[in-house]
């Protein structure tokens, strides 16, 4: 047992420098602090807006505002919705985005793997559809974005040595990838992800946007190119500054950051039968990957290539996610990698990125995010396609890398599997 308490320790290590308090938590709407409450709550109202015709919404899209897709138990929670995404491997034996032919193909759309499920065109030809060809094919579920505001201000030192720790303490049998991703908004620069079931984006600014054009297909200053113009009418970009100097990705974002962490299930949290399957959570060695504990840089700190400073409110904070964000092979990869252009720009490969590989994206191609277990009691379909629809069933699909607690758990008495059970229910 010499990894697990290794992994222990590492925990303590990771939030032994917070002098302060953890951070706080809660489904009620309100500022972490970051901000004042008519902010948070004018920042909520833009999440929340319906985007129409007029707004630029479309041509291809999924959802018409945030919260469609973030809304359980409240705005930037979990949901039930998922996207399709696809590609095929080719003969060179690497991944390759789709080519879907739109309007008879008048057009081609490349450079993403996303299918968009909507058009705003009255013509079926415009609507996107899967040409055989594109043999991976997979559900994406919608993520929690609550508390991501605490995720954002981990360093990035953090992670990069939460994975080595992890690769040398299990002598390479549990291996998380710390992934390095452009910054959308400060070109050139880059971090390390954590956002998104591929960790392709270290900052919430980023993944805003990104999430503005692919999902709602509305173009902002960081991604202002369409995925598509026909059907198109609205003036470009979409997404406009108002008075204040903000425009709708910048309130999305700080939206997020200033949301409180998912909070537990304090009477279930409190029983004894969940408080002995939380000790058999790390007895089984569960939190090797899905970490309890990690603590933020200092407030101060520039991160997101100097454009973003850790506000006193989320600076040298502990929160308890259940997971190292770290890229990781439990058998369920998709076999998707990371298209750039959709996640970054057309404008991608114009810029030198720093230490930047487009190698570590394919090395990924069958790893995904360690999911985040805070909040995972509202989720009723787990997994990142959600085809596991109990936790039980959710664990012991765990392979590769976590096999070796999967087994554990499935060797366990039925007693002391459901007293786990009953620990991440109260999550």
């Amino acid at each position: 047992m010499k990894l697990l308490a290794a992994v222990a320790l590492l925990s303590v290590a990771l939030v032994s420098s917070s002098p302060n308090s953890d951070a706080p938590t809660g489904f009620d709407n309100k500022s972490n602090g970051m901000v004042d409450e008519a902010t948070h709550q004018a920042d909520q109202a833009k999440f929340d807006d319906t985007e129409t015709v007029a707004d630029g919404l479309g041509p291809l899209y999924n959802a018409q505002s945030c919260r469609e897709c973030h809304q359980n138990p409240t705005s930037a929670g979990t949901s039930q919705v998922a996207e399709l995404r696809v590609g095929h491997q080719g003969p060179d034996h690497l991944f390759h985005n789709p080519e879907i032919p739109i309007a008879h193909g008048a057009e081609i759309i490349v450079g993403r793997t996303l299918v968009n499920d909507r058009s705003i065109c009255p013509n079926a030809a415009f609507q996107e559809h899967v040409p055989h060809s594109e043999n991976i094919r997979t559900l994406r579920m919608s993520l929690g974005l609550l508390g991501d505001g605490f995720v954002e201000a981990v360093a990035d030192e953090t992670l990069v040595e939460l994975a080595r720790k992890q690769c040398k303490e299990s002598h390479r049998k549990i291996c998380g990838q710390a992934i390095t991703v452009p910054i959308v908004e400060a070109p050139g620069e880059t971090g390390i992800g954590r956002f998104g079931w591929k960790d392709q984006h270290a900052s919430l600014q980023s993944f805003s946007g990104d999430a503005y054009l692919n999902e709602m297909g509305i173009t902002s200053r960081l991604f202002p190119d369409e995925v598509t113009k026909l059907c198109n009418t609205a003036p470009e970009p979409n997404d406009q500054a108002g008075p204040d100097g903000l425009d709708d990705v910048d309130h999305f974002a700080r939206f997020i950051r200033a949301s409180k962490a998912p909070a537990r299930d304090s009477k279930l949290a409190d029983s004894e039968q969940s408080q002995k399957g939380s000790k058999l959570f790390d007895k089984i060695g569960c939190a090797e990957c899905h970490v309890r504990a990690l603590t933020t840089a200092p407030a101060g700190r520039k991160i997101n290539g100097g454009t973003y400073t850790i506000p006193e409110a989320l600076g040298a904070k502990t929160f308890y996610p259940y997971s190292d964000f770290l890229l990781h092979n439990v058998g369920t990869g998709d076999g998707i990698v990371v298209p750039m252009v959709e996640h970054y720009g057309q404008k991608m490969y114009q810029i030198k990125w720093k230490n930047f590989s487009l190698q570590s994206f394919h090395n990924a191609q069958n790893k995904l995010r360690t999911a985040p277990l805070w909040g995972v009691r509202f989720r009723n379909r787990l997994m990142h396609d959600g085809q596991s629809t109990t936790l039980r069933d959710a664990i012991l699909r765990h392979r590769e890398e976590a096999y070796e607690s999967a087994h554990r758990f499935d060797r366990l008495s039925a007693t002391d599997q459901k007293a786990i059970l009953e620990f991440l229910s109260s999550l």
